[in-house]
């Protein structure tokens, strides 16, 4: 009998632990920038690793059982951002017919008495956002929140006037939503309508003091070249953008890098003050390389990964997955698709990137994630392009990883301790193997598991012994 009710505590003990585990995972709250201006913070002190998902048109194309999913979908498989437009133009409608705006005025926002219950003829769109924002929050999931996309700004239809009443409107809705992030811009220079961005951003952290802001910038371009120094910024986005190396026709400009993403992240780690900054727009998983010629070959899990590991070993305090189907809520009513897109949402949801992106966000937390820096010196021999390796180490611990599986050669020493214990971690299924312990000093080459080719790719993990 003892046995019995020691048995029947123990499982009671593991079905309330991992409730509470659930019940952790699923929280949101206030996010702050850490004292060095590297990393976001939870309320109580610990990391937090922006892992996002782009559900641009998730809004205006997606009815509440469809967002559930999604949404469902996202928050299981690690995500915690999801991207989206709050307005996608000025003349957005949702799945259920409801205008987001009167006459198509962002100084106008179409409110209708009442709130979002069942009867889809009893609420609005803004409504349907509280909806989606509010079922993201029970499921542990920030809402980076774009007021309107870039084109219709540029386009002349937005005046600063206009953009300052919408944003009023926007903080006195959402300034009390526990998982806001909100992302001026929209795939547009900064330079582009300068003073609507300036007065959005300013109108948001006036109105709303709580929440982080950032500004989402056209492709190959970072928020640094515009916004660095205003103080509605709270962290930096660059847009690393679509194109392969021979395709990027501004490689030669300032602060353009075709497919180095990591090289955004070197220049505005170097900024004063110091300010987080993220790859907010990598090349998305099934899009033609490119963007614009559907014959063009497709990026795959494997460049997704390339993407993220980049970045954040270079310093990014997370990482931004996209798909192409996924962001545009491709679905079987439209007419015609943008970029080529040959799936629906969701279907595209469950592509191999996607669940692959969690095991950066596991490797990245399981060691101190606040001590963490960049650090290229641990590598004695590099290449470029594909064949460029990135580090970044703690106290006691250091990752390396190459992309196609090349030789790592490691000057020793970077880390705390005479020995170190050293294994593989493989990106695709987050799976580790021992390799051995090793003497901490001199030089030391590792060979990585299988052939050399781009897509095997690998993180070499050094820690302490």
């Amino acid at each position: 009998m003892r046995h019995i009710i020691y048995l029947s505590f123990l499982v009671l003990s593991v079905v309330a632990s991992c409730n509470i585990e659930k019940k952790e995972m699923r929280e949101t709250g206030p996010l702050k920038v850490s004292e060095n201006g590297r990393y976001l913070l939870k309320e109580n002190g610990d990391p937090f690793f922006w892992l996002g998902d782009t559900g641009w048109l998730l809004f205006g194309k997606l009815n509440r059982e469809e967002a559930d999913k999604y949404l469902e979908d996202r928050s299981k498989k690690g995500f915690n951002v999801i991207q989206v437009m709050v307005l996608h133009g000025v003349g957005v409608m949702n799945f259920y017919g409801d205008s987001a705006l009167i006459n198509h005025d962002v100084s106008k926002p179409n409110v209708t008495k009442g709130n979002a219950i069942a009867d889809s003829t009893q609420y609005d769109y803004w409504d349907h956002v509280d909806y989606i924002v509010d079922k993201a929050a029970e499921k542990g999931l920030y809402m980076a929140l774009v007021p309107i996309w870039g084109s219709d700004v540029k386009g002349g239809n937005v005046s600063v006037e206009q953009a300052a009443t919408y944003t009023k409107f926007l903080t006195e809705r959402y300034k009390n939503r526990p998982n806001v992030i909100w992302m001026n811009g929209g795939d547009i220079k900064g330079s582009d309508s300068l003073a609507v961005w300036q007065t959005i951003g300013n109108g948001l952290r006036k109105g709303d003091p709580n929440h982080l802001i950032t500004f989402h910038p056209r492709g190959r371009t970072s928020s640094t070249e515009w916004f660095h120094n205003e103080k509605w910024l709270d962290f930096n986005m660059f847009q690393s953008g679509h194109r392969r190396y021979d395709q990027d026709t501004t490689a030669k400009e300032k602060n353009h890098y075709g497919e180095d993403n990591w090289k955004h992240v070197q220049y505005d780690y170097a900024l004063k003050p110091a300010k987080p900054t993220i790859d907010g727009e990598p090349s998305y998983e099934g899009i033609p390389q490119g963007l614009h010629d559907t014959t063009e070959v497709r990026w795959t899990d494997s460049d997704v990964r390339r993407y993220g590991y980049w970045s954040v070993f270079a310093g990014a305090f997370g990482y931004t997955y996209g798909q192409n189907s996924v962001m545009q809520m491709h679905t079987a009513k439209d007419v015609g698709s943008a970029y080529g897109s040959h799936q629906l949402w969701d279907d595209a949801i469950n592509e191999p990137g996607a669940g692959q992106m969690v095991h950066l966000k596991t490797l990245m937390l399981s060691k101190p994630f606040l001590e963490r820096v960049p650090d290229q010196s641990i590598l004695a021999e590099n290449g470029d392009k594909y064949n460029y390796q990135v580090a970044t180490r703690g106290a006691e611990y250091a990752f390396i990883y190459t992309y196609n599986g090349r030789n790592i050669k490691v000057h020793m020493g970077k880390i705390a301790g005479d020995k170190v214990k050293a294994s593989w971690f493989n990106p695709r299924d987050g799976k580790t193997t021992a390799i051995a312990e090793f003497p901490n000093t001199g030089t030391h080459e590792f060979d990585p598991p299988a052939d050399i080719k781009n897509g095997n790719d690998w993180v070499l993990v050094l820690e302490k012994a």
